[in-house]
C-alpha cells in the first residue's frame, strides 16, 4: 500500500465518493447553496441507475413488451407476415437514452456548481480523500463533511467453475448485440425475472435456476405462484430448490449447470449464463480504515439511523449503507442526510418502502405482506379483487393478476400487493393514503376518474374482507 500523499489538501465543504442517486442529489443541493462540493466518480456519471441498471433495463423491458405485442398482433386485429428482433438496434435505442441521461447529469453538475472529478477515490486520513485521475495524477481533497455513496455490484459466488464461466451480469446483458439461443438465469429475484422474461420475448429459450423452492421466496405464496404461472406460460422453464454443484464451459459458447436433486444429478445446458443472485458492497480499495469508518458484519458500511458512519463527519447513503437496494431509497437517504447536515434529526426508521418488479404484468407492494403480518402476529382483514374486476384492465384485455390489501382494526391500510398491469401506479395511490393515515374507506368512496387502473381500488375495498386465522 502506498504511503499517504504529501500533497496539500484542497478544502471543500462537502466531498462525495460516488455519484449515485443519494450522492448526486447531495452534490447538486449543497453546491447550489454556494458550498464548495467535489464528487469523485470512478466510471458512471449519475451512478448505476441511469447507466447500467434501473432505467436502461426498463428501456429493454419495454422493447420486449413491444415485441410481445407484435407477436400477439392478431389479438389486436393486426396481421404481420414476419417479425425479426434486431438486437443491435435494441441496444442502440438503449444507448441513446443513456447518453441523453448522462448529458442531463453533466448539465446539472455545471448548473449547480458542483465539481465532478472522474477518478478512483480512497481515504488517506480522517475526512481526507485521494483521487487518482485517469492520467495517473492525484488530487487530495478534504471536506468538512464526506458522503460515501459507492453502491454495490453483482455477486459471483464461489460455486466451482462459475467465475471461470465468465457469466453475464446485468451490465453485460444490457449490452448484448444478439439474442442468446439458450439463456440460463441464476437467481429468481427481481433482476433475474425481469431479464428472463425480456430475453424470452426476444426469442431466447430461458431457464431460471434458484436454490429456493419458490421464486421471490420472501413474498406471499399466492403472489409467487401467480408470477411463476405467468412466466411459465410464456415458455420460461424453472429449476427451483436445486443447489448447484458446479458449472462448466464459458458463457457465450456452451455452459452446463450441474444440479443436485433428491432423485439424482441433473444438468441444464445453455449458450449464455446470467448471474443475478445478489449484490456485493463496493468497499474494496476505499481505505475506510484510514478514515475510521467501520463495516457492519454484513460487509456494508456501519451507519446509525441518521446515516452517520463510525467516523465523525462521514456519512453513507444508498446501498453501501445497507439501505434497501432501490434508487428511491437512496434518494430518501439523501433527504435524511440533508436534514441532518442542516441541523435536524432525520432518521431512516419507520419508512414506508415501496417495491416494484417490472415484469409484465408488474408486481408492486407497499407495507406489510400477509407473511410478515402473520410472523409479527398482527391482526388484519384481507381485501382481495382480481384484475378482471378493474374495467380499464378489461378494456385493455390485460386481466392477469390480482390486488389485495391488509387493513387493521382501526380501518387503516397496513399493506397492499398488486400483480397486474400498472400495479406500480396503483400502489403509489395506496401509499399516499397510508402516509396520510387515511382509512381504507377514503379510497373506497373516493371519486376516481373512469376508466383508470387506480379506479381498481374501488373493486378492492368494496370486496368482502376475510379475517385469516392467526
Amino acid at each position: 500500500m502506498s504511503s499517504p500523499s504529501s500533497q496539500q489538501p484542497e478544502e471543500y465543504d462537502l466531498v462525495i465518493i460516488g455519484s449515485g442517486a443519494g450522492a448526486k442529489l447531495s452534490a447538486w443541493t449543497f453546491a447550489s447553496r454556494g458550498q464548495r462540493v467535489a464528487v469523485v466518480e470512478r466510471k458512471y456519471v449519475g451512478g448505476a441507475c441511469p447507466n447500467i441498471a434501473c432505467l436502461p433495463s426498463k428501456n429493454i423491458i419495454h422493447t420486449a413488451q413491444v415485441v410481445e405485442y407484435a407477436r400477439r398482433g392478431e389479438e389486436f386485429g393486426i396481421r404481420m407476415r414476419e417479425m425479426e428482433v434486431d438486437m443491435p438496434a435494441v441496444r442502440e435505442r438503449k444507448r441513446r437514452m443513456v447518453a441523453g441521461l448522462v448529458e442531463t447529469h453533466q448539465d446539472l453538475y455545471h448548473q449547480s456548481g458542483a465539481e465532478l472529478i472522474m477518478g478512483t477515490a480512497r481515504f488517506i486520513g480522517p475526512k481526507t480523500v485521494e483521487a487518482t485521475l485517469p492520467d495517473g495524477s492525484t488530487r487530495v481533497l478534504t471536506g468538512t463533511n464526506v458522503i460515501i455513496g459507492t453502491g454495490t455490484h453483482a455477486a459471483v459466488d464461489k460455486t466451482p467453475g462459475l467465475a471461470e464461466a465468465q457469466p453475464l451480469t446485468h451490465v453485460e446483458a444490457l449490452e448484448l448485440d444478439h439474442v442468446p439461443e439458450r439463456l440460463i438465469v441464476l437467481g429468481g429475484g427481481y433482476v433475474g425475472l425481469e431479464f428472463a422474461q425480456a430475453m424470452r420475448r426476444f426469442g431466447s429459450k430461458v431457464t431460471v435456476i434458484d436454490r429456493n423452492s419458490r421464486i421471490l421466496h420472501r413474498e406471499d405464496v399466492d403472489v409467487t405462484e401467480a408470477i411463476h404461472s405467468i412466466l411459465r406460460d410464456e415458455g420460461i422453464e424453472f429449476a427451483l430448490g436445486t443447489p448447484i454443484q458446479k458449472v462448466t464451459g464459458v458463457s457465450g459458447q456452451t455452459v452446463k449447470i450441474f444440479l443436485h436433486r433428491p432423485d439424482g444429478e441433473a444438468v441444464v445446458e445453455g449458450t449464455h449464463l446470467l448471474v443475478a443472485t445478489g449484490r456485493v458492497p463496493n468497499t474494496q480499495g476505499l481505505g475506510l480504515e484510514a478514515a475510521g469508518v467501520q463495516l457492519a458484519k454484513s460487509g456494508y458500511i456501519q451507519v446509525n439511523e441518521r446515516l452517520q458512519t463510525t467516523a465523525p463527519g462521514v456519512w453513507a447513503v444508498g446501498e453501501i449503507a445497507g439501505s434497501p437496494q432501490f434508487t428511491h431509497v437512496s434518494e430518501d437517504d439523501f433527504r435524511v442526510v440533508k436534514d441532518n447536515l442542516d441541523g435536524g434529526n432525520a432518521v431512516t426508521t419507520g419508512r414506508l418502502v415501496p417495491f416494484c418488479l417490472f415484469t409484465d404484468p408488474e408486481f408492486a407492494r407497499i407495507g406489510l405482506s400477509e407473511t410478515e403480518a402473520k410472523a409479527r402476529e398482527i391482526r388484519y382483514r384481507l381485501f382481495r379483487a382480481p384484475m378482471a374486476a378493474v374495467l380499464r384492465a378489461r378494456a385493455l384485455m390485460e386481466t392477469k393478476g390480482f390486488m389485495k390489501a391488509l387493513v387493521g382494526d382501526d380501518d387503516r391500510i397496513l399493506g397492499f400487493s398488486g400483480l397486474g398491469t400498472g400495479a406500480g401506479e396503483v400502489m403509489s395511490a395506496v401509499q399516499i393514503a397510508m402516509l396520510a393515515g387515511l382509512p381504507y374507506t377514503a379510497l373506497r368512496d373516493a371519486m376516481l376518474a373512469h376508466p383508470t387502473l387506480v379506479e381498481g381500488v374501488h373493486s378492492l375495498f368494496e370486496s368482502e374482507p376475510t379475517v385469516p386465522a392467526r
